[in-house]
């Protein structure tokens, strides 16, 4: 079974603080959809709503055309997997995994196939006589998304399941659960504040920001066009550079120009453009390293921080604002250099004083 979920204009408040405001999200059968953002933007709330552990005080929620936000969670066809475990210590794995079909009546012979099926999709039936304290961290996530499984539901979801793992567990973990998705091919939605979680899990995310949704796309759409200097700003490690620039709209294309007189020629239309003022905004690796006085603007460096394949500078311009550029594995470039800082200004990026976003034109 899988779902498509449609969540039409639906609002959250909890006293007078408003949580969600008239929300609209089409989430289609097959998908796994990750809802990122930060503390307090509203993710996990939407998550409970759809599951049917938060009351919609506005909107509707449906599951392949049929109204679910009316009836109570255990009638809505979807299974949930918590940040914590929550399995019984006093029991097997098996046991965890049979309680919730025992408790609603589910035979016998079905629930040994079903926990059988999912031991064997999640490749752990040398676990299945142990007790929960006999087990790992990643081993009990295992058992929980199992029991999840057993239930045979449209959708799955997921709130912050990676969160109490460690960071090399975490890893793998991640991987199991995108080998899930394919090996299932069900409706997956998946909360998170990490954004590497979402670019590596999501078919698309879900960015949300201060009760709203600011942009749903593919990983790559949000990374390389983000809609908003928020989303820019979020998704990405390091974050996007960010300057305060004016505009010379002159020519076709934009020119940013920087405080301290660098200039940037931009791919960004002019004609898209008004009066007023911007940031310009640049990743790191569209930030190259060169002998100083050869690219658009000269720094001395700050920090380095070597990560294997690549280096990031950390440099500081003339007027003081700091650029994160990007090098080789092997950088010559110490603390306390004079560096060029040479930007691609195919990929640079425009926001208005709203956060609003302008990128070059598509080839």
């Amino acid at each position: 079974m899988t779902a498509d979920i449609e969540i039409r204009n639906v609002s959250k408040q909890f006293g007078a603080m408003m949580v969600l405001d008239h929300l609209s999200l089409s989430i289609r059968a097959r998908e796994f959809i990750v809802f990122l953002g930060p503390s307090g933007c509203g993710k996990s709330t939407l998550l409970r709503m759809i599951a049917g552990l938060e009351a919609v005080d506005s909107g509707e929620i449906a599951i392949n055309n049929e109204r679910i936000d009316h009836l109570p969670p255990g009638k809505r066809g979807i299974a949930m997997v918590f940040q914590s475990y929550a399995l019984y210590p006093h029991m097997t794995v098996r046991d965890n995994m049979a309680f919730g079909l025992a408790n609603i009546g589910v035979p016998g012979k079905v629930i040994e196939a079903r926990i059988n099926e999912a031991a064997r999709i999640l490749e752990m039936p040398h676990l299945l006589d142990r007790k929960p304290g006999q087990l790992s961290g990643g081993q009990r996530q295992r058992v929980a998304i199992g029991r999840a499984i057993v239930k045979e539901p449209k959708a799955f979801l997921f709130d912050e399941p990676l969160s109490n793992l460690d960071a090399a567990l975490r890893t793998r973990t991640r991987i199991e659960l995108a080998q899930l998705h394919q090996r299932l091919q069900s409706t997956m939605i998946f909360v998170t504040h990490d954004q590497v979680e979402a670019m590596t899990l999501a078919d698309r995310i879900v960015v949300m920001n201060n009760r709203k949704i600011d942009q749903i796309g593919t990983p790559m759409e949000i990374y390389e066009r983000p809609a908003t200097k928020f989303v820019a700003g979020f998704v990405g490690a390091p974050a996007m550079n960010f300057v305060d620039a004016t505009l010379d709209r002159s020519g076709e294309n934009a020119t940013a120009r920087f405080a301290d007189g660098v200039s940037v020629q931009t791919e960004i239309a002019s004609s898209q453009l008004t009066d007023g003022n911007y940031t310009f905004g640049i990743r790191s690796e569209d930030v190259r390293i060169v002998a100083a006085g050869q690219g658009n603007a000269d720094g001395v460096v700050d920090v380095l921080e070597r990560l294997g394949e690549r280096t990031l500078i950390y440099a500081r311009l003339g007027d003081g604002q700091q650029i994160v550029g990007s090098d080789s594995g092997n950088s010559r470039v110490a603390v306390g250099d004079r560096i060029g800082l040479a930007f691609d200004g195919q990929k640079s990026h425009l926001f208005n004083e709203t956060g609003r976003a302008w990128h070059a034109r598509e080839a």
